[in-house]
C-alpha cells in the first residue's frame, strides 16, 4: 500500500532519538514520531530550547512520551557525556541524526572545525559512533534491528564537490554545506556496509527532505511562528513545510520494510510523499578505498581513532 505519512505504522513500545530536535524537521519529526506512539528522546544544544520543544509536542500530542539529552555537535567534548545519558535509558530502537546550522552559516565549531563539516559530518559521526552499542545492544535483546538515519540533502545529487581534504572551506556558502552532506552520505552507505558485514543488527539509511522552508510550516509558538524572523526562499513555490520535510526521515525509522543502505526522499524533487530514491553514486558506490579514506578521516577527526566498527563490540 502507499506510504501514509498522516497513518504511521504504531511506534508503541519503541525509543526513538533526534538530534536537532527544538527547530526546523528536526522538531517536526519528533512530533510525528510521538504522535506514533514512540518514546521520543529529543536532543539539542540548549536546554531552554529543549523545554519549549517538550511543551510544544505535548499541546499536540497530549498523550506524548519524551524525554531530553543535551549535546551541542559544535563541541566534540559535549558529545560522551550525552551518550551516557542516553545510556541510561534501557532501549534505543533508531535516531535522526539531523543538527547542523543550515547552509548560510560560516566560522568554525569549538574544536576549531569550519562549522559546516565539524558539525553536519564530524559531529553526527562522533554522535552515531557513540550511540551504535546501545543500538545494537537494544536489536540484539529485542531481535529487532536498530536504525541510524542519517539527514542528507538533495543538493547532493545536484552538486559534485570533491572531498580531497575534508577540511578545506569551499569558497561559496552552498557548496560548503553540500560538502559537508556528501561526506556524510559517503560515510552514511559505507558504515552499513561495515554493519552487514560484521552482521550488527542496526541499518544506516539516508533521508533527503526535499525543499522545507518556514513559509509553509505550521505554527508552533517558538519553534516556528510569525514572530521568528525566516529566511526568504525562492523555491517556496515548489516546496513544503518542514513538517513535509520531516516525512522522508520518519519513514526511515518508523516503516517496517525499510532497509540498510537505502534512500529516502520526496515523491517530487523537492516535495510529495516519501518514497525509496536510488541513492547517489558518488555517495553510495565512490571509486575504490574513497569510501573506506573518507571514512577513516572522518573517525579520525572526531577522535574515534578506532573506527566505529569496534566501539559495538
Amino acid at each position: 500500500m502507499p506510504w501514509n505519512p498522516h497513518a504511521l505504522p504504531d511506534q508503541s513500545g519503541r525509543v526513538l532519538a533526534v538530534t536537532g530536535a527544538t527547530a526546523g524537521i528536526g522538531y517536526f519529526a519528533a512530533e510525528q514520531l510521538a504522535a506514533a506512539g514512540a518514546h521520543v528522546v529529543l536532543l539539542g544544544r540548549s536546554p531552554q530550547k529543549l523545554a519549549v520543544a517538550e511543551r510544544r509536542i505535548t499541546e499536540q500530542v497530549p498523550e506524548a512520551t519524551l524525554s531530553s539529552v543535551v549535546v551541542d555537535l559544535a563541541s566534540l567534548e559535549s558529545v560522551p557525556a550525552a551518550a551516557d545519558r542516553l545510556a541510561a535509558i534501557p532501549a534505543l530502537h533508531g535516531i535522526f541524526l539531523n543538527a547542523g546550522p543550515d547552509a548560510t552559516v560560516r566560522g568554525v565549531t569549538a574544536d576549531g572545525l569550519p562549522v559546516q563539516m565539524g558539525t553536519h559530518a564530524v559531529g553526527n559521526v562522533a554522535f552515531a559512533s557513540t550511540v551504535l552499542p546501545l543500538l545494537s545492544r537494544t536489536a540484539a535483546t529485542q531481535q529487532g534491528r536498530g536504525r541510524l538515519v542519517f539527514a542528507g540533502t538533495g543538493f547532493v545529487r545536484r552538486i559534485a564537490v570533491s572531498l580531497d581534504d575534508l577540511l578545506q572551506v569551499p569558497r561559496f556558502r552552498l557548496t560548503a554545506y553540500v560538502k559537508a552532506k556528501t561526506a556524510l552520505e559517503v560515510y552514511a552507505y559505507e558504515l552499513d556496509r561495515r554493519l552487514r558485514a560484521d552482521a550488527v543488527p542496526v541499518d544506516a539509511i539516508v533521508s533527503d527532505p526535499g525543499v522545507g522552508v518556514d513559509a509553509k510550516t505550521p505554527v508552533r509558538a517558538g519553534i516556528a511562528d510569525p514572530a521568528i524572523r525566516y529566511q526568504r526562499n525562492p523555491f517556496t513555490p515548489w516546496a513544503q513545510g518542514k513538517d513535509g520535510a520531516a516525512w522522508s526521515a520518519v519513514r526511515a525509522l518508523t516503516d517496517p520494510d525499510a532497509v540498510g543502505g537505502s534512500c529516502y526522499g520526496p515523491a517530487g524533487a523537492a516535495r510529495g510523499v516519501p518514497t525509496r530514491l536510488e541513492p547517489v553514486a558518488r555517495t553510495s558506490r565512490p571509486p575504490a578505498g574513497e569510501a573506506q579514506r573518507i571514512t577513516v578521516e572522518l573517525l579520525r577527526i572526531a577522535g574515534i581513532e578506532t573506527g566505529a566498527m569496534q566501539q559495538h563490540r
